[in-house]
């Protein structure tokens, strides 16, 4: 039987604190070369587009495969999980909300392993949907003394910064300057810009930053001068150079970058990979997103789903 899961039920299943250790868990898998993932394949048409990513891993008793439609109004996501042994298609989720979480948790892993000793303060640019789990995830992680937000409007980053500061119990400042940010210890963007938001003379001796907004090569939130600074450059996969990774694709084709100076986050995760050498190094993790966190993720709401008996069951 299968379990079908709608949004809502998704939501009331998953959330931030349990999304972080798996997704951990499959970044150290994944490293260890215990786990299977494949880049996103897309399809584009001149109405929309279908973009399709799958992985599975013996550890987390799952394989399976996370596809979503993109058209003028809006995007669809959709996961459907399988069982690695008996092959049964054990659930479909609707998995907006899901992505969200473990997009936002593959930032909180990357600043748990690759932010300086010490590091409070946090730079996002961004105040949509997707920044609101980009915060939530750094902050339980690290102990945040401060919180400063952009965002083209101001409307926008004003009501971020209430919403947000209620969630996580701290006050998150706003500002109009771009570049205040980018003096934190640890700097993220999660915009939909086309162009750098992030430029690399702002930054500071010691950062940390995750560009987490671009899943494309048409798209670039980190100037050149981000990755020139740093000293140690990471993507989830090296599958995606070539294939999504936007803010890297100019260092990379003007030999800015060479793709060997490029590295995994699991590798760094599992301890194979030195990440930070010294507390005046700049750090930067390229996030795409792996199908890998989307099937540990899918697994974890099918287990609380089944204890909590939520869902509907069908028998195809």
């Amino acid at each position: 039987m299968t379990l079908l899961l709608t949004e809502e039920e998704v939501d009331g299943l998953l959330d931030m604190a349990s999304t972080l250790p798996v997704v951990e868990d499959v970044f150290r898998a994944h490293g260890e070369g215990r786990a299977t993932n494949h880049a996103r394949r897309r399809v584009a048409l001149p109405t929309g587009g279908l973009h399709v990513m799958f992985a599975g891993a013996p550890g987390m008793d799952a394989m399976g495969l996370k596809a979503y439609s993109v058209s003028s109004s809006g995007a669809r996501f959709y996961t459907m999980l399988f069982h690695p042994e008996s092959g049964e298609l054990l659930a479909i989720l609707r998995s907006d909300r899901l992505g969200q979480l473990r997009t936002g948790a593959s930032t909180g892993v990357a600043a748990k392993y690759l932010a300086r000793d010490g590091a409070s303060t946090l730079g996002l640019y961004g105040a949509g949907w997707q920044a609101e789990s980009q915060l939530e995830a750094v902050a339980a992680v690290k102990s945040l003394s401060r919180v400063i937000v952009y965002s083209r409007k101001e409307e926008s980053r004003k009501e971020f910064a209430r919403k947000l500061g209620q969630r996580i119990g701290l006050e998150v400042e706003t500002t109009d300057q771009p570049e205040e940010p980018a003096a934190q210890d640890i700097v993220v963007t999660a915009t939909s810009s086309k162009d750098p938001v992030l430029k690399g003379e702002w930054l500071s001796p010691g950062a940390h930053v995750t560009a987490a907004g671009s899943n494309s090569l048409l798209k670039s939130e980190v100037d050149r001068e981000v990755i020139r600074r740093a000293s140690f450059v990471c993507v989830d996969s090296k599958e995606e150079l070539g294939l999504e990774a936007g803010d890297l694709l100019a260092s990379l084709e003007t030999g800015g970058l060479l793709p060997e100076a490029v590295f995994e986050l699991g590798s760094v995760v599992c301890g194979h990979v030195e990440g930070r050498r010294s507390q005046e190094d700049i750090t930067l993790f390229a996030s795409q997103g792996l199908a890998l966190q989307d099937m540990a993720a899918a697994r974890l709401v099918y287990d609380r789903a089944r204890e909590r008996g939520v869902g509907r069951e069908v028998d195809f």
